[in-house]
């Protein structure tokens, strides 16, 4: 595959029985080959990520003594900001050509939830960062929630089965700046090669040329979205559970030819984490004579710890 599908979620939320299991197809056949797609037809509307980015922009933009105020000891990066080179790959000792800030889950119906995950952190320097930040992780969520539903009856699992796992979920929505480059980086990328943690990750902001994926004969293709789409790809989570029947694939964010090095690049991942109690365990129906199970039995908030210590986000 030298190419990223497209699929349109409005066939999914059809009423035609026939367009809806054609997305369906779609979707989990590209999930098989490259665990890559762009989607249009999702819920953001044009004003949404306007503002987004308008507001993030806005962010980064502060002196780097206020952006500090706003990095919270002790919480692994989970919430607020994360300043230039603190996250590295796994296995990578260079840390990523990035600063980033973390909005998490606004927990509904469940004190104790509530009081396990860090609370959000409101800049006081902008008044609409937050409230438009909120609006942007509950509509990313939504559609995340339907191309989950797409993917379990690909999977031959009752449609809705994902929802009460990502329901008050711990996901993220991680706006990224990578910064001008002012040297010639020594073996560092604005993101070195990875897969993701959680379930699924969609992208806003990868219209320019920069974000690379690796397909099954090792290439490297750039993954380049049209204006209205949002680039959705698996996670590690997901591949685990599905015994890597849905590919997390690795990709990277490459730095700019040298005559763009003067420029800012953002980037805005919806990564779609279940809640911790979550089992990963491989799905039964994914495993026969030709594909033995691979993985053994784990919750999601284990498998979050585990990658976050390796990414070095938190210590042990």
């Amino acid at each position: 595959m030298t190419s990223i599908p497209s699929v349109n979620l409005k066939d999914f939320l059809s009423n035609d029985d026939k367009r809806k299991q054609q997305f369906v197809n779609s979707i989990g056949t590209a999930y098989e080959d490259i665990g890559f797609v762009a989607l249009k037809g999702h819920f953001l509307e044009d004003t949404l990520v306007n503002d987004l980015y308008e507001e993030i922009k806005h962010f980064f933009q502060l002196p780097v003594e206020t952006k500090q105020n706003y990095e919270i000891p002790d919480i692994g990066g989970q919430r607020g900001y994360v300043s230039f080179g603190k996250e590295s790959a796994k296995g990578k000792k260079e840390g990523d050509l990035k600063e980033f800030w973390h909005f998490g889950q606004y927990v509904e119906h469940n004190e104790a939830l509530k009081n396990k995950y860090p609370d959000n952190v409101i800049v006081k320097e902008l008044p609409k960062f937050n409230t438009v930040g909120k609006e942007a992780f509950r509509m990313l969520e939504k559609t995340a929630k339907y191309v989950l539903r797409a993917l379990a009856l690909y999977l031959e699992l009752e449609e809705t089965y994902f929802d009460a796992y990502i329901y008050n979920g711990n996901s993220i929505l991680r706006p990224i700046h990578y910064p001008p480059i002012t040297e010639a980086p020594h073996n560092a990328v604005r993101a070195a090669a990875h897969g993701d943690i959680n379930l699924i990750t969609l992208l806003m902001g990868a219209q320019g040329r920069g974000l690379q994926v690796q397909n099954n004969n090792g290439e490297w293709i750039d993954a380049i979205a049209k204006p209205d789409e949002l680039m959705i790809n698996v996670g590690d989570m997901l591949s685990r559970h599905t015994n890597n029947k849905l590919k997390s694939t690795i990709h990277r964010v490459v730095n700019p030819p040298r005559e763009l090095w003067g420029t800012s690049r953002y980037s805005i991942p919806f990564f779609m984490h279940p809640i911790s109690e979550m089992k990963l365990n491989v799905l039964e129906n994914c495993i026969d004579h030709n594909h033995p199970k691979q993985f053994e039995d784990i919750t999601a908030g284990e498998f979050l710890q585990e990658r976050l210590l390796e990414l070095g986000l938190v210590k042990a």
